[in-house]
């Protein structure tokens, strides 16, 4: 009889895309059903959420990060008075915090943690310059859609649960203070542009705040060679299979069909994430990808309902992502380390000969 040591080993990528296709419908699915303050919030905060999370999030985990959201709002309302009052000083209080919060997760500290503190920082600071009711609704949205993601997150795993003899992922790397300093300092960087743009505009430009952020997290880990090609090359193939998402869609509108057509493209992405279907493309690019696609296409929805021109604001929007992109790419060469030319040998002077 066969025994458990002798069963054999489940492949852990399959459950592992599966959970990342359908917890992503599934989110998408319920804050656009339930018509939470900014639906596509919820999504985006599952796609990182999945992703990042190979384990069930334990209760006082799932506390935590919901108290962490709490302070990062927090923190992003106490700064908006200075934001508004005394711009120049609270732009560089904001870009201090963000890059610190960028270098405590390379610094072993929980990256998914930094990123939420990134995004409660960016967007409820600039949503408090305008109007306090707008930073009120933009807790709102962040509070609701983690919750949303937190709550998918474990009824995926109850439904695809990860084999009991898969490996425990390995921990994040700790890198040294100088390179971890300067990558938090690219990734800041990467940031900053989107935020400035959205005090202007923070409901608006929330979309561009997202994307700049995954810029940002990307950026960490991703070198200044082929930057570009995977940059924009996943920006651009998130449009692409955006354009291809409304055009499926627009054939019959409902609830049902939206979260069928994302479980559909969330597989495809998650397949690739994971290397079931093997590409050249790191599983970064893919994260990107799949990131972009819920943005455009969830502030596409919005747009349809608020009854604007969806196709002229797709194509400024995806002219500002495109823009964004170039600038991170910027970014990734000017603070790639120059590496020194070995130094030629020394020629030894010639041993005097016994004459």
């Amino acid at each position: 009889m066969p025994t458990d040591a002798m069963a054999p080993h489940r492949d852990p990528r399959c459950q592992r895309a599966l959970r990342l296709g359908v917890g992503t419908a599934l989110c998408l699915a319920i804050g656009f059903g339930l018509d939470l303050p900014i639906p596509m919030v919820a999504p985006v905060l599952g796609v990182f959420l999945l992703a990042s999370m190979n384990r069930p999030l334990p209760l006082k985990s799932g506390l935590a990060l919901v108290l962490l959201v709490v302070f990062a709002t927090a923190t992003g309302l106490l700064l908006s008075p200075l934001l508004r009052y005394y711009p120049l000083a609270g732009v560089l209080l904001i870009g201090l915090c963000l890059f610190l919060a960028f270098r405590a997760g390379l610094r072993g500290g929980n990256s998914l943690a930094s990123l939420f503190l990134v995004i409660g920082l960016t967007i409820i600071s600039a949503a408090g310059t305008v109007d306090f009711r707008l930073a009120a609704m933009a807790v709102e949205a962040l509070a609701k859609g983690l919750l949303v993601a937190v709550a998918v997150l474990g009824c995926c795993h109850w439904l695809f649960p990860e084999p009991a003899d898969a490996p425990a992922p390995p921990a994040a790397p700790v890198l040294p203070a100088r390179e971890a300093g300067r990558m938090a300092l690219r990734a800041a960087l990467v940031v900053m542009p989107a935020f400035l743009l959205a005090l202007t505009d923070p409901l608006g430009y929330m979309p561009i705040i997202l994307k700049s952020v995954s810029l940002g997290r990307q950026s960490c880990v991703t070198a200044a060679h082929g930057a570009a090609r995977e940059l924009l090359g996943s920006t651009l193939l998130g449009g692409v299979l955006a354009v291809v998402f409304w055009c499926a869609l627009s054939l019959f509108v409902s609830l049902w069909m939206f979260f069928l057509w994302m479980l559909l493209f969330g597989l495809l992405a998650a397949r690739r994430l994971y290397r079931l279907s093997p590409t050249r493309h790191p599983p970064s690019f893919w994260l990107n990808t799949l990131v972009t696609l819920v943005i455009l296409l969830g502030q596409s929805v919005q747009d349809s309902v608020a009854g604007k021109d969806v196709y002229t604001a797709f194509a400024v929007r995806m002219g500002l992502f495109i823009a964004v992109t170039l600038y991170a790419c910027l970014m990734l060469q000017l603070f790639e380390p120059r590496r020194r030319a070995p130094r030629p040998p020394e020629l030894s002077a010639p041993a005097p000969s016994d004459a």
